[in-house]
């Protein structure tokens, strides 16, 4: 009888510390909106609950049909190394997300579906795979792996359940505040980043150049004749023309770079490290594109595509602050404007400032 009474009171207490890591858990959620914190603290308590020497939690893109790596523990550097995955009919990953049910897996080399190469390449012999749904969407995948064949105690995982529906909610919340944030500093037109943020940005790129001593660019472009042609094709279209700004803008730059919609039918465009000579590169190569992608945006609307004035400027060789930068690289784009208009400007080394 006193065994018994001793058996129940450590059943107890595991489920007082399992509830509160929960608790632990839940706080970390509201607390705050850094989406892979959460999910690495809680994919750190879902391996406790299952004794699992290894896990990560992925996010699932249901336009794109694949899933991104967001937090992983136990795991070798090689593995991680695929942050990206795309859904394999017959897969194991894809009977997680069209069934929506939490996936058991004894013995990986012994299923009914095919697995992953990689994920027995890792040595990963027995996983449990959970959905992370918001009401019925999916958002994400929880994987709890072992390297040795076992069979998981599935009442003791029961608190998984509690996990899942903390790391839908994280996801969801954060997910929203990017959207949100992305909102007020987006152009709604373009899907580029709009003035206030490159205020922002430029100041924050200018001192990071200054500390660092690197280069930053700056080029700044303007459709040529965009009044004459709202007036000739209506203003619908002209949005049309901005959009497509937009589209080329974002293709063309590298990852490191920032464009934005400076106002009107202006553009801006940040180089962060980047010298004058791969700048002017970079602006002439822009200048091309917006001649040749444009007309193939406008067909069947215009006859011929538009074009764009560019002004190509950078610290420290054009300006030392903002006011002197901007003040530069807005004279060379009225500058390219009054020499013929479709064409890049830049101060000449003879120059003044």
């Amino acid at each position: 009888m006193d065994r018994c009474k001793e058996c129940s009171t450590e059943l107890l207490e595991a489920e007082v510390h399992a509830l509160k890591d929960l608790i632990g858990v839940a706080r970390t959620v509201v607390s705050t909106l850094d989406l892979d914190q959460v999910l690495q603290e809680i994919l750190t308590s879902a391996m406790r609950f299952a004794e699992a020497p290894a896990g990560s939690i992925a996010l699932y893109d249901s336009v794109q049909s694949d899933l991104t790596l967001h937090a992983h523990k136990g795991l070798t550097p090689e593995f991680v190394t695929t942050e990206r995955w795309e859904l394999h009919p017959g897969g194991l990953t894809e009977r997680v997300v069209t069934g929506g049910e939490i996936l058991f897996v004894n013995d990986t080399e012994n299923t009914p579906f095919s697995i992953n190469p990689i994920t027995l390449k890792e040595g990963i012999r027995s996983l449990v795979c959970i959905p992370l749904k918001v009401q019925s969407r999916l958002v994400g995948i929880l994987y709890l792996d072992d390297f040795v064949p076992r069979e998981f105690d599935r009442e003791k995982l029961k608190l998984l359940d509690v996990l899942a529906s903390f790391a839908a909610m994280a996801i969801d919340n954060a997910q929203l505040h990017t959207r949100t944030r992305l909102m007020a500093i987006t152009d709604a037109l373009t899907g580029l980043y709009n003035h206030r943020y490159f205020q922002q940005m430029f100041g924050r790129e200018l001192n990071r150049a200054k500390r660092y001593h690197k280069p930053l660019s700056l080029i700044m472009m303007d459709v040529d004749d965009f009044k004459k042609f709202n007036d000739t094709y209506g203003h619908p279209h002209g949005d049309k023309v901005l959009g497509a700004m937009g589209d080329i803008l974002a293709e063309a730059l590298r990852s490191t770079d920032f464009a934005f919609r400076y106002g009107g039918e202006e553009f801006i465009v940040l180089l962060p490290e980047t010298d004058f000579p791969s700048a002017l590169q970079v602006a002439e190569r822009l200048r091309e594109l917006v001649e040749h992608k444009s007309a193939g945006e406008l067909q069947g609307i215009a006859p011929h595509g538009v074009t764009a004035s560019v002004g190509v400027a950078s610290f420290p060789r054009d300006g030392e602050t903002r006011d002197e930068l901007l003040k530069s690289v807005d004279g060379l784009l009225y500058r390219a404007k009054e020499c013929g208009k479709n064409r890049v400007h830049y101060r000449t080394e003879g120059e003044k400032r």
